[in-house]
């Protein structure tokens, strides 16, 4: 039976050891942990993760005791981090790095190539944990940051299991992704996975912009081609466990201290704030906006009180010890200056509080201020407005914050600005109750309905459904069993024919200008294959004569150049094949000339009878706009002349209508009988070629787009496996 595996940073448990050395598991509450318990419950599930130990704390024996327990009770996986790979990894990589980027703040982020190196060798200790684990038409759903190269590492050697990664923090824009050293790593990794989902829109709307101008992939209806298969990717706003949070806030299940301070503002109004200790929160901005409201309304004073909650975070790093010290005196300054003997407007606990607790303190309040400079959902607004069942209360909200997408009954205000903010707690605390219900009673329907449950569901059913396919034709890929019999009827034959084209039927097409040289291994394998007197091997390709000589002049192969202009037989010298008029170019090249000079990082290639425009580097945007523009000015120009345009990967050509792959591949098949033919490719031209192939050939489109051809494979390792098997 099918698994389901979830995969996180964390395990759903908290571990601990008494001074007795007796280990201690619990379940953890609330979050992910809640969102996937009805998942995790389910027999065949498993979940894998940290156990939040470093391994030289307990011994090897006592590790085994608890992963046995961990494996046994809680059908739980752990991951083992010793000191470096903490130190490298989580405080390194995840949030010296990745942490403040995300949430934009590069002038707080670092980079340090030993916290890198790190990072992937965790990733792949998750990835060894999983392998073993298994089987043809499992689902595992990777979460967060901390893995973003799993899914890659999992779909290279599992291509038949469904991988889903969600983000939970911000998915930057492209101007902020791109600061990021091994940034292409990062994308393909999460590519990796067959649903990516992400918190908002917005981040999904980044991720997409930032795959294709990194990477070259296009996307649409949601959807990215990787050429090989696609990967979809969609919002799914996390919710909370609302039915928990309603019926929570008895006040009979809080401490002592919780009541003391519900008694001590009794009668004042009060102004919420519950975080974890972090810059991205916006804490100091938050009391400097309050400081403001008490400046701009001294009426206020004495009346109204402003609690701080923050919960201890990353004490380990030193930006956060730098950020408690700040906070401690803003609450000092804005206390001395405003505060009076019986009344300190501001106070501010360095601690957890228990889930009653802190339901009791939601239940309490007047007014709750969640104002994070970015944020990738915030639950906590969430949670307050659900404990509200009187539906009083107003939030105030950062329009940067993910929940801010959700949520528009609250009082949006820009996080940096604190008059806006003023503004707004003066609104909430003023705001008549017949107002606050009606805004807080349809956020409470929608909470109801979209809860982390449904969430967690939503999003497994959608990765469930596996149609990332639909936008394309019905591809037949080649299988074990096609593989086979080509092999067996290429060994049987006695006179082959292997036509292929080059650039992405060969060697990958993602490649910069100049990086598209093939590899020693290709060459070798391209040698052995001829070896055999029984084959004949062409490659036809767009490029240029010149560099087809320099990559396989010294091979005992067949080329074609410029789409079958020039043409050399092995051992032969080059032949112009085609005599024709290049006349038009004089007219031609000024106005492509034009359009590389307005569209940067685009180029003109000059063949000897045609012209390229190439635009896989330049800005996608742009370069569509241009692409359109220049493609009905050259159809004005060539529509009374013998030539034509051809759209292929990323670049527009010119050349004459009689300069095809197709007629260069019929001289070939002419050329002798053969009993075997294989003619692969993967572009617009390579269609030219299919065209012609008899039906006793071989033809593979290398990709998803519909095509001519019999078959599909997914990428250029296909090719070359299948290659390989005709090796002598």
């Amino acid at each position: 039976m099918p698994k389901t595996i979830i995969i996180s940073n964390r395990l759903p448990v908290s571990i601990t050891i008494a001074d007795d050395k007796k280990i201690l598991i619990s379940e953890s509450i609330g979050g992910l942990a809640t969102g996937l318990k009805s998942v995790h419950a389910e027999e065949n599930s498993l979940w894998i993760g940290w156990s939040a130990i470093e391994s030289s704390e307990v011994s090897p024996e006592k590790r085994e005791e608890i992963d046995r327990t961990l494996l046994k009770k809680y059908r739980c996986l752990s991951v083992h981090l010793d000191q470096n790979e903490i130190d490298n990894f989580y405080y390194g990589y995840c949030n010296k790095t990745i942490w403040p980027l995300f949430h934009y703040f590069p002038n707080m982020t670092t980079w340090e190539h030993k916290h890198w190196e790190v990072y992937g060798e965790v990733n792949r200790k998750f990835y060894n944990a999983v392998a073993g684990q298994l089987s043809d038409g499992d689902t595992i759903w990777v979460h967060d940051y901390q893995l973003m190269l799993l899914p890659e590492m999992i779909r290279a050697k599992h291509p038949n299991v469904k991988i889903g990664f969600f983000l939970h923090i911000p998915f930057p824009s492209y101007e902020i992704f791109r600061l990021l050293p091994r940034r292409e790593a990062i994308l393909n990794g999460i590519l990796g996975a067959d649903l990516i989902g992400f918190h908002t829109y917005d981040y999904v709307r980044h991720f997409f912009s930032s795959a294709r101008r990194l990477l070259g992939y296009e996307n649409a209806f949601g959807k990215i081609n990787l050429g090989n298969r696609l990967s979809k990717v969609d919002a799914f706003p996390m919710g909370i466990d609302y039915e928990r949070y309603n019926k929570a806030g008895r006040v009979g299940e809080i401490k002592e201290g919780t009541h003391k301070l519900l008694e001590e503002t009794s009668g004042k109004q009060v102004v919420l704030s519950v975080d974890r200790l972090d810059y991205t929160k916006g804490i100091p901005e938050r009391i400097r906006a309050f400081s403001h409201f008490l400046e701009l309304n001294p009426y206020y004073a004495e009346k109204v009180h402003l609690i701080i909650i923050a919960a201890p975070s990353r004490t380990a790093l030193n930006s956060y010890n730098d950020l408690k010290r700040e906070v401690e005196e803003l609450v000092s300054e804005v206390n001395g200056k405003h505060g009076k003997i019986g009344w300190m407007p501001v106070w501010f606990f360095y601690q957890t509080f228990t889930f009653s607790e802190l339901a009791a303190l939601y239940r309490g309040s007047d007014v709750m201020l969640v104002t994070p400079l970015r944020d990738g959902m915030n639950l906590v607004v969430k949670e307050y407005i659900a404990c509200r069942k009187d539906y009083r209360g107003i939030v105030v909200l950062s329009e940067t914050a993910g929940a801010s997408s959700e949520l528009s009954e609250t009082l949006s205000v820009n996080p940096n600005d604190s008059n806006a903010i003023a503004a707004a707690i003066k609104e909430g605390l003023e705001m008549p109750v017949n107002q606050q219900i009606h805004r807080n009673k349809i956020m409470h329907e929608r909470l109801k309905r979209y809860t982390v449950k449904y969430w967690a569901e939503d999003f497994l059913q959608k990765l469930d459904d596996n149609d990332f396919g639909s936008l394309y034709s019905e591809a037949i890929w080649i299988k074990a069993k096609d593989s086979k019999s080509i092999v067996e009827k290429y060994q049987a034959s006695k006179k082959r024919l292997l036509i292929f084209d080059y650039d992405g039927t060969l060697t990958p097409l993602c490649q910069l200008p100049g990086q598209a040289k093939p590899t020693a291994e290709l060459l070798q394998l391209l040698r052995n294959v001829t070896k055999d007197p029984k084959t004949t091997l062409l490659i036809c390709s767009g490029r240029t004569k010149e560099d087809m000589d320099n990559w396989f002049g010294a091979l005992p192969i067949d080329l074609s150049a410029e789409h079958g202009i020039w043409i050399r037989r092995s051992g032969q010298e080059w032949e112009q094949h085609m005599v024709l008029n290049d006349e038009w170019k004089k007219q031609i090249r000024p106005v492509i000339e034009s359009y590389v000079d307005r569209t940067p990082k685009s180029f003109i290639e000059e063949k000897t009878l045609g012209m390229a425009w190439h635009y896989r580097r330049c800005e996608p945007d742009q370069a569509n706009v241009r692409l359109n523009d220049l493609r009905d000015t050259l159809m004005e120009y060539i529509q009374n002349e013998n030539l034509c345009l051809l759209d292929g990967s990323k670049v527009l050509e010119v050349r004459d209508v009689n300069a095809s792959k197709g007629n260069i591949v019929n001289l070939w098949l002419q050329k002798d009988e053969w009993d075997f033919i294989v003619c692969a490719g993967d572009d617009v031209t390579d269609e030219e070629m299919f065209s012609v192939m008899p039906e006793r050939a071989f033809s593979i489109k290398v990709g998803t787009d519909s095509s001519a051809a019999t078959y599909h494979v997914k990428d250029c390792n296909a090719i070359i496996d299948l290659l390989s098997s005709f090796e002598v």
